[in-house]
C-alpha cells in the first residue's frame, strides 16, 4: 500500500458523493497529492479543508495508481483571513493556481516554500504591496519551475545589461528602452526593483504600481504558457484580485 504522511497546504476541495470531498494539497516532498476525505463536507472538517490551510495529512491508497484516502489536522488555519475580500481573493488565487498548473506526484519544494511564504506574509504583512510582491515571485517561480522561466538579465535585442526596461510578450526577454524605442506600446514593463534584481547590486524599492505591472507581468506569462487561455473560472480569479489591488493603488 502507498502511503504518504505531511504537512501539506490545502489548494482544492471538491465535494464527492453524499458526505465526502476529493482533497488537492501541496506538499514539500511529494508535490501536489489528492485523496479522497470520508466525511469532508461534514461540519467538523469544513472549516479544516478550506484553501490556505496548513494540515497534517496522512494518505493511504493500495496502488501507486488509486485515489487514496486522506485523513486531516489543522495546524494552522487561514480561515479569518477569507472574511476580508482582499485577502481572500489572493489565497483563493495563489491555492487555485497551485492544484490546476502542477502535475501530481513530483516535488517542488521550493514551491513548497514560496507558497507557504504567500499565504504568511497575506496574514502578517502590514499592506497588500509586500504580500502582492510575493505572490508575483511566486507565480515568476511557478513559470520558471514549469519550463516557462523569463530571461531577465539582458537585452534579448543587443545583449547588454543595461537600461533594461521592458519584456517581450512573445519571447519572455527583457529589452532595454533603447531597444524598444518605438515598440514601446507593444511591449510589456519591466518593473525597475526587477531589472536591478541581479547579484552585486541594489533592488529597488517597489511601489505598488509596479508590484501591479509585475503581476500583469507574469499573468500574461501564465495565460499564455501556463493556462494556455483555458480555466477561465481561474483567470476571473485572478482579474478579481488585481481589480481590488488596483483600487488599493487608487
Amino acid at each position: 500500500m502507498a502511503s504518504l504522511t505531511a504537512e501539506a497546504i490545502v489548494c482544492a476541495v471538491r465535494a464527492h458523493g453524499e458526505h465526502g470531498a476529493i482533497l488537492r494539497a501541496l506538499t514539500r516532498e511529494a508535490g501536489l497529492v489528492a485523496g479522497y476525505v470520508r466525511g469532508g463536507r461534514s461540519r467538523r472538517l469544513r472549516p479544516i479543508l478550506m484553501p490556505g490551510n496548513l494540515v497534517a495529512l496522512d494518505l493511504r491508497a493500495r496502488t501507486e495508481e488509486q485515489l487514496g484516502g486522506a485523513t486531516v489536522e489543522l495546524l494552522a488555519s487561514r480561515a479569518p483571513l477569507l472574511a476580508e475580500p482582499l485577502p481572500a481573493a489572493a489565497i483563493e488565487w495563489a491555492t487555485s493556481l497551485t492544484a490546476a498548473t502542477l502535475p501530481e506526484a513530483q516535488p517542488y519544494p521550493a514551491l513548497y516554500v514560496a507558497l507557504a511564504a504567500v499565504l504568511d506574509a497575506i496574514g502578517v504583512a502590514p499592506s497588500a504591496r509586500q504580500w502582492a510582491l510575493a505572490l508575483g515571485r511566486y507565480e515568476l517561480l511557478l513559470l520558471a519551475e514549469l519550463g516557462f522561466g523569463l530571461d531577465l538579465g539582458e537585452c534579448v535585442v543587443t545583449g547588454t545589461s543595461d537600461d533594461l526596461a521592458y519584456v517581450s510578450p512573445k519571447s519572455g526577454g527583457a529589452v532595454s528602452a533603447a531597444a524598444a524605442a518605438g515598440y514601446e506600446s507593444r511591449l510589456l514593463r519591466l518593473p525597475p526593483f526587477l531589472r536591478n534584481d541581479r547579484p552585486g547590486e541594489t533592488a529597488a524599492e517597489p511601489t505598488m504600481t509596479d508590484v501591479i505591472d509585475f503581476l500583469a507581468l507574469t499573468g500574461h506569462f501564465l495565460d499564455r504558457d501556463v493556462l494556455d487561455g483555458r480555466n477561465r473560472d481561474l483567470l476571473t480569479a485572478r482579474e478579481r484580485l488585481l481589480d481590488r489591488l488596483k483600487r488599493a493603488v487608487a
